[in-house]
Parts: C-alpha cells; structure tokens; sequence
C-alpha cells in the first residue's frame, strides 16, 4: 500500500482554506492528512515560509510543490484522479505550473477579495 499523502496548506488563506475544505469533503476513504501550517506545533518538512508561499504535498516520501503537489492531491482523490494522472505528462504539468504560478501573483487581490 502507497504512503499516505501529506498536504500543507496556508489556513491564513481564505482562497486555500476554502479549496482544502472542498477536498476534505471529497477525501471520502481519507487518505490525505491535511496539515494547516498556520497552526503551533506544525511539524514542517521545509522551511514554514516555502511551506505559505507555495502548496505543498508529499507523496511516497517525495516532496512536491506548485501544480505537482496538487496534481498528487488529485490522485488520492478518486473523482479527480484522471486529472492528477493526466499530469504525470511532463507538457501537462508544465503548462500547470505556469497557471499556478501566474495565480500566485494575483494570489493576495483575491485573498482581500475573499476576506
């Protein structure tokens, strides 16, 4: 049996804490443990300051970040899985990247929006 992924989120972030609940719900067989690095006590793998900038996951020991970490979200995740598999393909997820990344940058006007 695979490891259990792990996923760091920004409990900070409206935007994140909205999407996360979303996934939690959709965690049916729960096999993400979701860990709020806004919370004391949070074991970090990294850096706490990586760890809000960027999403993070580990997969099968692997540390991920960006579109690749919510790609291995998706695979744990029955409904998304297609998704997360179709991202394995090294053009999909690099055209993933490039949205995440440019979502980054429009990341704290939507956070004021969303508060």
């Amino acid at each position: 049996m695979a490891d259990r992924l792990t996923v760091w989120f920004d409990g900070g972030c409206p935007l994140c804490t909205r999407e996360i609940a979303m996934m939690r719900r959709l965690d049916r067989k729960g096999r993400i443990d979701f860990v709020d690095v806004t919370r004391p006590g949070t074991g970090c793998p990294i850096d706490r300051r990586l760890l809000l900038e960027r999403f993070h996951a580990r997969e099968n020991g692997r540390m991920l970040s960006g579109a690749a970490a919510f790609a291995a979200m998706w695979r744990a995740i029955p409904m998304l899985r297609p998704f997360g598999l179709i991202a394995r393909n090294r053009i999909v997820l690099r055209g993933l990247e490039a949205l995440y990344v440019r979502f980054l940058r429009v990341r704290p006007t939507l956070q004021r929006w969303a508060r």
